[in-house]
Order: structure tokens, then sequence, then C-alpha cells
């Protein structure tokens, strides 16, 4: 069989680390009896030779050996006349950074790929199965049913503000806004980023003082560049200020880079502030995101926590963010911190605290609208990696959810709160008049 290779990776991440992953693998396709052509280096953006070196292949094999967005693998996919197959490497949860996200990106390029109907095989793991991810069963699609709860009211009132465009190839973060409307009553308003910089650099000192006192009792603190501390927490307080100003329920903010190279200073740690307050924020300009979260919130009556799904072991999988969950959720004092990929303050760092926790999503997979639940336990655990995150034991189990994740074509972005509100939400995906999927079911 000739197997043609697309190895994806991206230089924020840790490039020494992901050469030895892709090399591992390699040797185990080496090994293999295979044909092997297509570049044997890390692919740090869309590589048009790569693709032409691959083109007649029987099998495309997608290496996502560090987070990437979706779009060239997308089109590389959705362009070939053969087989398409994903392996994602996995990385130990030692507390420190996530040096490689390769799952969030295996996610964030399924969701694609069933967006375009383009099936495909997918494995995770330092050593797979290569006979069945090069030639076993295709991802079948999967859809969830009609609900036969009780219809629970959601607010049909939501306005939501979206600053800025989503990244290009986060096809997890589109949105249309009639459909939006229609489904759920929710408003969009649409900003530019650039105000909100502006905005956050011409307010006074005491609408910023309100969040410099909430960061003052933060262990590390001290340590952190005054600069960028300043400018964090300016955009706490201009998006406090958008909010009292359009009457916004909750936002979705493209949160990077511009934050970072345009701006100079995180927005994570003021999401962390907002949500605490209940104005959820969600990453990425994801609208549905967004309004995923303003309705969790509701049903639950607490604030949310809006995470990616980073691992998935068999046993547990592990919910995370940068560094913006409320701190109501932390299990011990928050640290102040800088992202772990762009060194800018300000970011919150905590495990979640141990506890009964729902997974919500309201879902675009496929093109069609669905809710989507998951229920488990926040387990008493080590800290996996730096920023805000948690060790979920799923009730279904990790290995059903994750086999759902990727066959639901589930966007990457998952709404959590603590408590079981899996009724609740069933009702509210019987009051949208929307299939509910449970994943792991």
């Amino acid at each position: 069989m000739r197997i043609g290779l697309l190895p994806l990776g991206r230089p924020t991440f840790d490039v020494p680390y992901a050469e030895e992953k892709l090399a591992a693998v390699l040797a185990q396709l080496d090994a293999s009896g295979h044909e092997i052509v297509g570049p044997r280096r890390l692919l740090m953006g869309p590589d048009e030779a790569a693709l032409k070196s691959t083109a007649d292949a029987d099998v495309l094999l997608i290496l996502q050996i560090t987070f990437t967005d979706a779009a060239f693998a997308t089109r590389a996919a959705v362009a070939h006349k053969g087989r398409v197959a994903i392996w994602a490497v996995p990385e130990p949860r030692t507390g420190g950074r996530l040096r490689l996200n390769a799952f969030c990106g295996l996610n964030l390029l399924s969701h694609a790929l069933g967006l375009n109907d383009r099936r495909f095989t997918w494995a995770y793991g330092d050593t797979v199965d290569l006979d069945a991810l090069l030639s076993g069963p295709e991802v079948a699609p999967k859809r969830g049913h009609a609900s036969d709860a009780a219809p629970v009211a959601i607010n049909r009132d939501l306005r939501i503000g979206r600053i800025g465009e989503r990244p290009d190839g986060f096809d997890t973060c589109a949105y249309d806004a009639p459909a939006l409307k229609a489904l759920t009553g929710a408003q969009v308003t649409e900003l530019d980023l650039p105000d909100l910089f502006d905005r956050a650099r011409a307010l006074p000192d005491a609408a910023v003082a309100p969040y410099a006192a909430k960061a003052e009792g933060l262990g590390g603190i001290a340590q952190l560049d005054k600069g960028e501390l300043d400018r964090s927490l300016r955009l706490a307080g201009a998006l406090t200020g958008l909010k009292a100003e359009h009457g916004f329920d909750a936002m979705a903010i493209r949160c990077w880079p511009e934050t970072f190279t345009e701006y100079g200073g995180a927005v994570c740690g003021p999401v962390s502030m907002l949500g605490e307050a209940r104005t959820p924020c969600a990453c990425e300009a994801d609208v549905y995101g967004a309004v995923t979260q303003a309705i969790l919130q509701d049903v639950a009556d607490a604030p949310v926590f809006l995470a990616d799904l980073v691992d998935m072991d068999g046993e547990t999988g592990v919910v995370w963010h940068c560094g913006q969950a409320p701190v109501s959720m932390a299990a011990r004092a928050p640290d102040a911190t800088v992202h772990t990929n762009r060194k800018q303050a300000l970011l919150l760092e905590f495990p979640l605290k141990a506890g009964r926790v729902t997974l919500f999503r309201l879902s675009q997979a496929y093109g069609q609208p669905q809710v989507v639940i998951a229920t488990g336990d926040v387990v008493d655990a080590p800290m996996a990696f730096t920023g805000t995150s948690g060790t979920v034991r799923f009730d279904r189990g990790a290995d059903a959810v994750c086999r759902d994740v990727m066959a639901s074509g589930l966007e990457h972005h998952m709404a959590l709160a603590y408590g079981d509100h899996a009724e609740a939400l069933r009702g509210v995906a019987a009051e949208l008049g929307i299939d509910v999927l449970e994943l792991g079911s």
C-alpha cells in the first residue's frame, strides 16, 4: 500500500518534542512494509509540494503531531481520491505546559471533515493498530434522537457580542446569525477587535481598579510584567463596559493572536473574572459556544467553563483551557501566570475541584443542530496541564465518549458546569425541537 504523509505542526508548540514524536511515528510506519511517500518533517503551514507528493497515494495519512487549524488538512482530505486517515499523538499529563495539544487538533479536523461529508479513519496513541487505521472501517456519522423529556424554556432574548472574527480553519466556530436567531432567539452584535483594544487603552484607572483588586491576592502576581498585567486587566474593564452598553448576556472573543501580537496582553484572566460574574465569554469568537454557555449557566444557575478536550486515555479525559475557568471551580487558591505559548499575562492557573459535572454543546455538526451532553465526575487528581484543567471520569467511559466525539463531528469547545443537569438539557433539546446525543450512549 502506498501511504502519503502530511505531518502537521505549529511553531508555537514544543517543536523539539514534536519532532521526537514524529520520528517515533515514522519508525513504526517504516517498519510496516508499506511504501511511504511525502514529507518526513513537520509542516508548519500549507505546503503545496507536500500535497503534490501525496496525490497518488492509496491512503492520505494526516499526522496530527501538534494542534493546528483544520484549513489545510481539510482541503487536502477533500481533494484526495483515496482513503483518508488521521493519527494524533498523546502527551503525558505532567502538570506542565500542553506541549502538543494534538487531540484538540484531531477534534477540530474531525468536525471540519464531517461538514464536508469526507469519511476517514482515526487513531490516537503512541502506538496504534496500523491495519485498522489504514484499511479498517471509516467513521460512521452518529446523530442523536428526539428528546422525550419535558420541554425546558430557555431565554429567547439572549444578546451575544461577537468581538472579532473566528480564526481561519476554525469551522467549529462558524455561525449563521439568522439560523441561530431562528433556533434560539439569540441576537448577535458584531464588533471589531481593534475597537476593544482602543476602549481598553482609553479606560480610566478607576474602571480598572476593581479587576486589579481581584488580581492582587493571586500567587505569583508580583512576578508578572506590570505592563502586560495592566493591559490584560484593562480588557476586563472594557468587556464589562461593552456588556453594560449593549446588554450582552455572553460574548465571543477572538482571543489570539492579536491580543498578544497587536495589543500586548492576554484576555484569559479577564474571561475568568467575567465568567465568575455570570457573563460567560467564548474563546476564538465561538458564537455558538457563547450561546451554549449562556444556556448552561441558566440551567445550572452557576458559572460555566468553555473547555477543550485535550486528552483521552481510556479511563479519563482532560478538559482544559489556557487559564480562564471561573475561580469558584478551583480546587486550590489560583495562581497568576502567563500564556504557555505566547508568554504574556494574565492567566489564572489551578486544577478543577472534584465533583459532579455536566458538559454540554449546542452543536452544528454535519450542518444540523443538536444538543450534545456528557456527564461524569472531576476526580481528585494532580493538575494535568498548566492553565485551568480537570480530569474527568465519564459515566459512559472515556473510550466510548471519545468514539462519539469523532463520530458525531462534535466541535472542540464544550461548556462545563458543576452538578448533573442532563435531564434539564434534554428538556432544552425538546424545547428547541432538535435531537439530543449523549456521548458514549
